[in-house]
């Protein structure tokens, strides 16, 4: 079928649900009115009220909750509204739901996915459009995944339901509707920690993940540059193989992603490269990022977010260094 990231993440919950009966779905307004974006729409109808809940605006509560349901031996799909609203939970992931393998020695393990909108975009108020992928990067035990298309956006929440330990889903709200792909029909997986490589090449590597694939990609294709275009698709864990592999062919490195470039994943990711593979490297690497400010309200977005024009501007850079 042809869906858009929505339709594919109500795919993937409906497979899951009927897959599955210990498979929960509730968070803020989820049931009656399917979600702020409707990606669980129909679920209530479909399932009923004992196992797709509304809950009560109370981030920690909802999270919190998660942690208590798993560990009993459910599959609970939390959903917060917003990722600028998840760090009242911060607590409850760190302190919680990260360590229950550790702390019990394997005893008990809390199998849960949070799901929630993440990144600028859709001229949002205050508090609508983070990206915080690099805090959450930095808890050991919790995993965070974010999709950037239709097909990985339904095979990576089903991997992530029936993975063992939590999982922090983080969808690109400013791409839910924007386009559509061919999505298989039924049940089928996408690998955590696998990236996937968009465009084969040999002149330079980019790297990016969620909305700002599309941006790279439109960037890529203005140039006459090789370009060998990695999509993350998981932020942690990370796929070293992939980006040490291509980093090592082309020698030349660009990162681009839409949270501010102090303390953002990209400065991992340079990190990484440095440690083992900086005798490749034919250039400084080039970081395309948002600014070290809040999000900007309404048109304003349009100067913070990487655009085609930044990221092919990088990616020149580093060719004729």
């Amino acid at each position: 079928m042809q869906a858009t990231i929505v339709e594919a993440l109500n795919d993937a919950l409906h497979e899951e649900m009927d897959n599955d009966d210990r498979t929960i779905v509730f968070g803020q307004d989820v049931a009656e009115s399917g979600g702020v974006f409707r990606v669980t729409e129909d679920l209530l109808e479909t399932y009923g009220e004992k196992r797709v809940l509304d809950t009560p605006l109370s981030e920690i509560a909802i999270v919190g909750g998660a942690i208590g349901l798993a560990t009993f031996g459910y599959r609970p799909v939390a959903e917060i509204q917003f990722s600028g609203f998840l760090p009242p939970a911060f607590d409850q992931l760190v302190t919680n739901a990260s360590r229950i393998r550790w702390r019990t020695r394997g005893e008990l393990t809390a199998p849960m996915v949070v799901r929630t909108p993440y990144g600028a975009g859709v001229r949002a108020l205050e508090h609508h459009s983070e990206s915080l992928e690099a805090a959450y990067a930095h808890i050991p035990g919790l995993k965070l995944v974010i999709p950037s298309t239709p097909h990985d956006a339904k095979g990576l929440l089903v991997s992530a339901i029936r993975d063992p330990d939590p999982v922090l889903f983080f969808e690109p709200k400013h791409v839910y509707r924007s386009f559509r792909e061919e999505v298989p029909e039924g049940s089928y997986t996408e690998p955590l920690g696998e990236a996937a490589v968009r465009e084969e090449g040999e002149d330079v590597t980019v790297i990016s993940w969620g909305a700002m694939m599309h941006q790279t990609r439109e960037a890529v294709d203005q140039l006459d540059v090789d370009c060998e275009v990695i999509d993350l698709r998981s932020i942690s864990p990370l796929d070293r193989e992939t980006v040490l592999e291509s980093v090592k062919k082309t020698g030349r490195c660009v990162i681009v992603h839409e949270a501010p470039k102090t303390g953002g994943f990209a400065g991992e990711l340079v990190a990484t490269i440095n440690d083992e593979a900086l005798m490749y490297l034919e250039a400084p690497i080039e970081r395309v990022t948002g600014f070290d400010v809040p999000v900007p309200l309404l048109s304003m977005e349009d100067y913070y977010i990487p655009h085609p024009p930044r990221i092919a501007a990088a990616i020149e850079d580093v060719i004729e260094y």
